[in-house]
């Protein structure tokens, strides 16, 4: 069954809690077509970086709705705790307009890199048809080619309490990889009854990373999750089945110690896989997985290992 879920105030939050009452209720296996605001909450794109130049949704709370412009939750029937949600990620189109920032004193990157007196901010035009997006910089249009993806898709953790949407958690949210685009499933761990599922932080283009703190930041207007709930798959961390590869990621405060957990949840995939030991498994990951950084712009940051299909026969 085909749901939808358009931006109004019922159905937006900008925060994950356990407490937040369902917007809508579905049967594990259905479909649900989310319309998505900017992640700011924006409405349409900015004219320039004052407050005023940027219309945003209201009235919204100044608390709870401080983080990424949510839809949801989602209750799925028959979702328990230690189960795992299955999200079948389908068609994906963006709206026609995002935004980039970069610089200023509210992000390490910008201190490390000495941009704390400098800042800028890139307006995209976004041609989903073609499947690019431009903007003016350095004096001259540039386009770049766009492959959407939310970069929150997740469900609140069992304590109680408001949670904020920036950081990613082992139940999701802000994992922002690029790699989830449509065509892949995404596999993630329940730890309350119903999932209260949500989703937002439509993104057009994104570099792994997402070394600015924001990517090509856009709203969606038509974004297909299908969500299933699976009794048969018990996870500790996400995991994601994209169309070229298998990804297990790891989340810390430390780079070190996510990436370390993505190859481990990685080094488990394989075991299972090929029926081999964990010491084969990781001989035999040290010759065909990557490695990479999904972001260090949530403080929470992310690593995902990544085994490309058929790279072992």
């Amino acid at each position: 069954m085909l749901h939808h879920l358009t931006p109004e105030r019922r159905t937006l939050h900008g925060h994950f809690s356990r407490d937040l009452a369902p917007v809508l209720e579905i049967d594990s296996g259905d479909t649900v077509r989310f319309t998505t605001l900017g992640a700011g909450w924006s409405l349409e794109p900015a004219t320039d970086d004052s407050e005023a130049a940027r219309p945003r949704f209201a009235p919204r709370d100044a608390r709870l709705d401080a983080g990424h412009a949510l839809c949801g939750p989602i209750h799925v029937r028959g979702a328990t705790a230690g189960m795992t949600l299955q999200v079948d990620i389908g068609e994906l189109r963006t709206g026609g307009w995002g935004e980039t920032y970069a610089g200023g004193t509210e992000f390490l990157t910008n201190v490390r890199l000495g941009l704390t007196d400098e800042r800028t901010a890139l307006r995209w035009t976004i041609d989903d048809d073609a499947g690019t997006a431009t903007t003016v910089v350095g004096g001259r249009e540039r386009t770049v080619q766009i492959a959407p993806f939310f970069g929150v898709m997740g469900m609140p953790p069992a304590r109680r309490g408001t949670f904020s949407t920036s950081p990613p958690r082992r139940t999701g949210g802000n994992i922002d990889c690029k790699e989830l685009v449509a065509g892949t499933t995404l596999y993630l761990p329940i730890e309350v009854d119903g999932a209260l599922f949500s989703a937002g932080d439509g993104h057009a283009a994104q570099g792994d990373g997402e070394v600015s703190i924001t990517a090509i930041e856009c709203p969606m207007e038509r974004a297909d999750l299908t969500l299933t709930v699976r009794d048969d798959l018990p996870l500790t961390m996400p995991r994601a089945h994209t169309p070229q590869a298998w990804l297990t990621f790891g989340l810390d405060q430390d780079l070190g110690i996510a990436t370390y957990q993505a190859l481990g949840e990685m080094v488990n995939v394989m075991a299972a896989e090929f029926a081999v030991t964990r010491a084969e498994a990781l001989a035999l990951a040290s010759v065909v997985v990557d490695l990479r950084v999904t972001q260090i712009a949530n403080g929470v940051v992310g690593a995902h290992a990544v085994l490309p299909h058929g790279a072992i026969r």
